[in-house]
């Protein structure tokens, strides 16, 4: 009976886990809830009219919370429970249509220079799912403008043939998706959300001839939309008000770019050091010898 050798594949999936509860959602959720795995009703009434400062709330109204939350997060008509568990409470808490923010309009002041702001910033924006393995596409740069992120990044890579511009995960097993097609999708959806200046941060693996060319499809794209300053120096940026509808480019580096840059640093500051030193102890004018006679150092100089 002959000898075979068999090979055997196997495909690994990553799983990308959702964000739990942080410290003080669960904080707030163990005092009112007692200590308990379930908060009732009557619990989050009580959390609504000292937390929320909902004093107008009934116990009928958090009673139908309950309700509607349950139903809309585990699609059953009955249950046995009518209480919220950590996640369900989590959930409540930023779920626009059960706990809708006060007020939908931007209130403060934006007439100050853009760097006095926190700015919603997305990373890895164009990725379907995990780091590795995943499809690139603008799906998630269309959805992550929906919800109102104002920076999104953009990985920007040569494709095999070397004469166009993808944009992926660099050095992984992720599918890449054209650059031309990810900066028409921002065109479109870029103020659906918000009238405030969206910022697009390109990371830049290009040759010479493909940065001009991607400087060219921005150009095309947004037209007047493109934020260009008048001068390469400010004092100050400008303010988002004046920001308003405006695309402004920013570009990253890449890793290797930065690498290289540390390590030129580095030995500028070694030899400063070394200048440094120089200039206190004085440079050596003569070369010095060194004899060992008779367990006695004589030092010579030429």
């Amino acid at each position: 009976m002959g000898s075979y050798r068999m090979c055997v594949c196997f495909t690994r999936k990553f799983k990308v886990t959702e964000a739990t509860p942080p410290p003080d959602i669960k904080d707030a959720f163990n005092r009112y809830a007692e200590g308990g795995p379930h908060m009732t009703a009557e619990q989050l009434h009580r959390f609504l009219v000292d937390v929320q400062g909902q004093g107008l709330a009934t116990k009928g109204a958090a009673e139908g919370i309950v309700q509607q939350l349950l139903h809309k997060r585990h699609h059953m008509a009955k249950f046995r429970r009518h209480a919220l568990t950590l996640d369900d409470f989590h959930h409540y808490l930023f779920s626009a249509d059960l706990n809708p923010p006060i007020g939908d309009q931007v209130h403060h002041d934006m007439t100050a220079p853009l760097s006095d702001y926190f700015i919603y910033t997305g990373h890895n924006s164009y990725l379907t799912g995990n780091q590795l393995s995943s499809d690139c596409s603008d799906v998630p740069i269309i959805k992550a403008l929906q919800r109102g992120v104002r920076v999104v990044e953009l990985d920007i890579w040569p494709n095999s043939t070397k004469d166009d511009v993808h944009v992926l995960h660099g050095r992984t097993l992720t599918t890449p998706v054209e650059l031309i097609k990810c900066l028409k999708s921002i065109k479109e959806h870029a103020f659906s959300a918000s009238p405030y200046p969206v910022v697009i941060t390109l990371e830049d693996h290009l040759t010479p001839d493909l940065q001009a060319k991607v400087a060219q499809m921005v150009t095309q794209t947004f037209g007047k939309m493109l934020f260009c300053p008048d001068s390469e120096c400010f004092k100050e940026l400008p303010t988002p008000e004046k920001l308003k509808y405006r695309i402004i480019i920013s570009t990253k580096p890449p890793k290797e770019y930065l690498e290289a840059e540390g390590n030129k640093r580095k030995m500028n500051n070694s030899h400063n050091v070394k200048e440094s030193d120089d200039d206190v102890w004085g440079k050596e004018s003569a070369e010095l010898t060194v004899d060992q006679e008779d367990d006695k150092v004589r030092l010579e100089t030429e």
